[in-house]
């Protein structure tokens, strides 16, 4: 694949990611920091100026600044996304109509993301800036 098709594509995946995000901050139903990693990791790859715009943004780019150096989810994230799986789950086991090793392996990949989101730092670590685009 070209590298022009390829920048194409990953700028197509970042702006959609961006879209869903910014959706996002507005409806609790979808994650806008999870959403916004993977459009600044789109645009890292199709363009550094786009990458740079979201790293800076006023709204968006703390959020991405600090899982970007200190790996920190923040625990309203956290909340949203155990209480976003947790729904799913729910829906799964009790609505759907899914073959159950289907079931089984979904369950398992819900279990897997909620105890990542889980085990991450909800804070700066002590003696971090308040202004992480000043951190080490």
């Amino acid at each position: 694949m070209k590298e022009k098709t390829k920048r194409i594509l990953y700028l197509i995946f970042g702006w959609a990611m961006f879209f869903l995000g910014f959706i996002g901050a507005f409806l609790p139903v979808l994650p806008t920091t999870p959403l916004m990693i993977l459009a600044l990791w789109g645009f890292s790859n199709g363009s550094e100026t786009l990458h740079n715009w979201l790293y800076n943004h006023p709204k968006f780019g703390p959020s991405l600044q600090d899982w970007d150096k200190y790996r920190v989810i923040p625990i309203k994230a956290k909340l949203t996304a155990v209480a976003m799986i947790s729904f799913s789950a729910s829906y799964l086991i009790f609505f759907s109509n899914i073959p159950d090793i289907a079931l089984i392996v979904s369950l398992g990949l819900m279990i897997f993301g909620v105890t990542y989101v889980l085990s991450r730092k909800s804070h700066r670590p002590p003696g971090a800036n308040d202004d992480p685009s000043e951190a080490p």
